[in-house]
């Protein structure tokens, strides 16, 4: 046999450099068997017919964080606390009785004096220590230029006094607007033409912070949205010495469908108008288009120049990207308004047993703080408050 049949064996010559080893470890690597995966085994306790299949290579599984309420609780990002509401309160004087507001299941127009402390006493047994007031202002009381908003003995100044008074550390936010003392139902005064006057309106909206400021307000809450005038406010009020009296400014308030209920609970809703005088039938020509999100960047910088210290965002789960937009570009607290419309909603789905309320309360407070909101403006913040300490 030559050499050449040699190599063709894998066999080297007796005679010249040796190459069987190399050959022989090529050989080797052909012919060496494969380890197979461990077969996966069927797992007990899982119901009949669940596929047999190997584990994923995963390096990453994001469930490992969620395997355990002791976990999720310890490293959940947001946290709702009955410190971060705001208890809407509306306050009647037409007699002796709360009056329930039939749209609002479970909220009633308070009567003025213990009834009203009672109810806030409750809220603050849940640690809610935050409260924004809203007046039922009789007819007769209503005007076209809404005087009745600065009298320093109107319902809603009483209120703070009494508020205050009787729980001195109470945070009591009020509302600047003219829409519950103006007989057309307007934020803001009405022309015979129809239009809402802006700077007129304003010189009203100060007087009306200011007597607010002077029965004890902690924060004024111009919602009126007419331009310039949270500057205006924040100089009158500084003028009278009430520096240490915060403003929220509703920065983004939109024309919204979700208020209806709020206006029946204090008949503000806009009036129709008359032969000689046009009353427009919205709020369009002053509230924000709901189409819009970049002009809330505008509002927003106007407000925070002007001296807001808070800014809100109004109605609430239909618009938390504009509270992301207000958090993300601004320094200052953010606010939202979980409106009557959103609540009155969660409540006929859990009345018709549609939607656990509980859950779905919570679960939309989450959201508001997840969007950005420090603080929550909502009707559900004794409800809210008693589930978040355990209560069924």
């Amino acid at each position: 046999m030559n050499t050449q049949q040699l190599r063709g064996l894998g066999r080297a010559p007796t005679t010249g450099c040796p190459r069987r080893s190399l050959v022989i470890r090529n050989v080797a690597e052909l012919t060496r068997p494969t380890v197979a995966a461990p077969a996966a085994r069927p797992r007990v306790g899982v119901p009949e017919g669940t596929p047999v299949v190997p584990p994923q290579d995963l390096p990453s599984r994001p469930r490992r964080n969620r395997r355990s309420e002791t976990f999720r609780s310890a490293i959940r990002e947001n946290i709702v606390s009955p410190a971060n509401f705001i208890l809407p309160i509306f306050v009647h004087e037409e007699g002796s009785t709360n009056i329930p507001i039939a749209s609002m299941p479970g909220i009633f127009r308070l009567a003025f004096g213990k009834n009203v402390i009672d109810y806030v006493a409750e809220a603050r047994s849940y640690g809610v220590n935050q409260v924004v007031i809203f007046p039922k202002t009789p007819d007769h009381l209503k005007t076209t230029t809404a005087e009745e908003a600065f009298n320093r003995n109107g319902l809603s100044q009483r209120t703070i006094r009494l508020l205050k008074d009787t729980f001195p550390d109470l945070e009591v936010y009020t509302d600047v607007a003219l829409d519950p003392y103006n007989s057309d139902g307007h934020d803001g005064i009405v022309s015979d033409a129809g239009v809402i006057l802006n700077d007129e309106t304003i010189e009203y909206l100060c007087r009306q912070a200011v007597s607010q400021a002077e029965a004890g307000a902690d924060v004024v809450s111009p919602s009126d949205m007419m331009d310039g005038r949270v500057g205006a406010i924040r100089r009158a009020l500084d003028r009278e010495g009430f520096t240490n009296v915060s403003i929220m400014s509703y920065t983004a308030k939109y024309a919204s469908a979700y208020y209806g209920p709020f206006r029946d609970a204090l008949a503000s809703a806009p009036k129709p108008g008359q032969a000689h005088r046009r009353i427009p039938p919205n709020k369009k020509t002053y509230q924000m288009d709901p189409a819009n999100y970049r002009e809330a960047v505008r509002e927003a910088r106007a407000d925070e120049a002007e001296g807001a210290d808070i800014m809100m965002v109004k109605p609430g789960m239909p618009y938390l990207d504009v509270v992301r937009l207000l958090r993300e570009t601004s320094p200052l607290p953010v606010a939202v308004y979980h409106v009557s419309g959103e609540y009155a909603m969660l409540k006929a789905a859990a009345e018709r047993g549609w939607l656990n309320e509980k859950d779905a309360v919570l679960e939309a407070m989450t959201c508001f703080r997840r969007a950005g909101a420090d603080l929550i403006l909502t009707y559900y913040g004794i409800e809210a408050s008693k589930w978040l300490a355990g209560e069924k």
